[in-house]
């Protein structure tokens, strides 16, 4: 009797299954990607409409919540001890490609800026101390990062990405805000908004 799954050369030919490989992994990566998907907008939409966890909204138009805390010097730092100057501040680690290759550019800004009393400071998330420390020295930053351990900053500032900056007037009012790597339009744009 003949099989009518088999041909001419001789090898059978019938499917397992339907349609081949089970689609399972195919699925749950899509399902996977959905959840990050939309926990991604709901974090960037409750980072401009959201409250800190003190309760407090950050948003344009008011006053930036206080960065303090130790620096990778071990010095300490406070952002209200910097009133009268404009100010970035800016969510980084060495880990965080898009940190490294914007970091020639605060590095080029802090300088041009100078005369105008701009304060650049660093907050550290999500890497340990010690590359960060490494990366400074190496790189000849000149400006203060302060070490954020248990992530109490980067919640205040609702910072969803790395990195992340926020361009504050001498007055401590949040001017603008910059998710992802600043390039030099950027900077100047935003700058603008907080020049003396």
């Amino acid at each position: 009797m003949l099989d009518p799954s088999a041909t001419d050369d001789g090898h059978d030919h019938r499917r397992v299954g339907r349609g081949g490989p089970p689609r399972t992994p195919i699925v749950a990566g899509l399902i996977v990607a959905a959840l990050l998907t939309a926990g991604i907008v709901a974090a960037v939409r409750l980072g401009f409409g959201g409250s800190t966890p003190t309760g407090a909204a950050i948003a344009k138009g008011r006053p930036a919540p206080d960065v303090a805390g130790m620096t990778l010097d071990g010095a300490p730092f406070r952002l209200a001890d910097q009133r009268g100057h404009p100010v970035i501040v800016n969510f980084w680690g060495p880990s965080c490609v898009p940190c490294r290759t914007e970091f020639p550019l605060l590095k080029a800004k802090a300088q041009e800026h100078a005369p105008d009393g701009l304060v650049i400071v660093g907050v550290l998330t999500d890497d340990p101390p010690q590359p960060a420390r490494d990366f400074v020295r190496t790189y000849g930053a000149t400006w203060p990062t302060v070490v954020d351990p248990d992530g109490r900053l980067r919640a205040a500032y609702q910072a969803v990405a790395r990195p992340q900056t926020y361009f504050i007037d001498g007055g401590g009012i949040l001017r603008a805000i910059q998710i992802g790597e600043v390039v030099a339009s950027d900077f100047e744009r935003q700058y603008a908004t907080i020049e003396p």
